[in-house]
């Protein structure tokens, strides 16, 4: 079975280590085409300096975790698992199971951890970075200063009780790990692709690994959950029949608790009335189903919780070093 291909860089002074993953599903596409171009980047002198100054410490880089799922243009490898379910896998075991352990070796052996990720090709994701609410305050209290760094219009905490990601093998070991989320829907967009390698860079200004101009604030909603199953964007909103999902909302909307994201209606029955599915929560629409089938008790959607609207609209939500909220 082949292994994890990655390129690691040294740089001439002392500093930490960062490992950046892409690919860890293999229908996420911009992210392994950010981490292709910053692998770029950093073997050529000349690119590098038009990007940013100097490197301070190691930086390894993983432009497609999952080659066996990406070469089949989905989400898990043909074993059925998924990488991100199945950590800190196996070795000797299938093919996702020993990926899964390659993996965790090179998480246990970083300082810090990013993760990228879309919404592959049957859901589109508001652009988010987040993190696993830490009982280390200096781990979680360096995970706020990653996701807050990584300069994405939303930073969500969430439970640290989830079990099989890349995330929990970095808690674990105690790394500092986020995760990030952009777009999807099969595509490889420009935007989305600039997004995850500028959002990498600054990360390393804040880890005082290179010297850059750091941009203008994107980040406008900070929000730390710590309920059971939060961040577990698989299960929210999940549709009660197999059918054909419409929404009635758009990626980045405030909504209510009760108001309709969308309906699915039964393919075989089309004269039979939709069901609707109501919002869980009131806050903004984070992720969309853009794939129309879905399955009984698929997801179709996620939202953001927030406790109001006036509170989510607030720009001066909670700042990196202050208290879950």
């Amino acid at each position: 079975m082949p292994g994890i291909d990655f390129r690691t860089f040294e740089g001439p002074a002392t500093g930490p280590h960062l490992l950046i993953t892409a690919g860890v599903h293999g229908d996420e596409f911009e992210p392994i085409a950010a981490v292709r171009q910053l692998i770029q980047a950093f073997d050529n002198p000349a690119a590098a300096n038009r990007l940013f100054n100097g490197l301070r410490g190691t930086l390894t880089l993983v432009p497609c975790v999952n080659r066996p799922a990406f070469v089949r243009g989905t989400r898990c490898a043909d074993d059925g698992l998924d990488l991100a379910r199945t950590c800190p896998g196996r070795v000797g075991g299938s093919v996702t199971e020993g990926i899964a352990a390659e993996l965790s070796d090179l998480i246990r052996a970083a300082d810090y951890y990013i993760d990228l990720h879309t919404g592959g090709t049957e859901f589109t994701i508001f652009p988010l970075a987040g993190y696993m609410l830490h009982p280390d305050a200096a781990v979680l209290a360096a995970q706020r200063r990653m996701a807050q760094a990584f300069n994405l219009p939303v930073v969500w905490g969430t439970t640290p009780h989830l079990e099989g990601r890349s995330l929990s093998v970095a808690r674990d070991v105690g790394v500092p790990a986020i995760y990030t989320e952009f777009g999807g829907s099969a595509t490889c967009s420009i935007q989305g692709i600039q997004a995850c390698i500028d959002g990498c860079l600054n990360v390393m200004v804040e880890l005082n690994m290179i010297d850059r101009s750091q941009p203008e604030r994107q980040v406008t909603w900070t929000v730390e959950d710590s309920a059971p199953q939060s961040g577990h964007l698989q299960i929210c909103h999940p549709s009660p029949i197999t059918g054909f999902f419409q929404p009635v909302v758009q990626l980045g909307q405030s909504i209510n608790r009760g108001q309709p994201i969308g309906h699915v209606w039964p393919i075989e029955a089309p004269s039979e009335v939709a069901h609707e599915i109501p919002s869980e929560h009131t806050g903004i629409v984070l992720m969309l189903r853009t794939f129309p089938r879905v399955r009984q008790c698929q997801s179709v959607g996620v939202v953001l919780p927030c406790e109001s609207l006036d509170n989510l609209n607030r720009t001066d939500r909670q700042s990196p070093e202050s208290g879950s909220a």
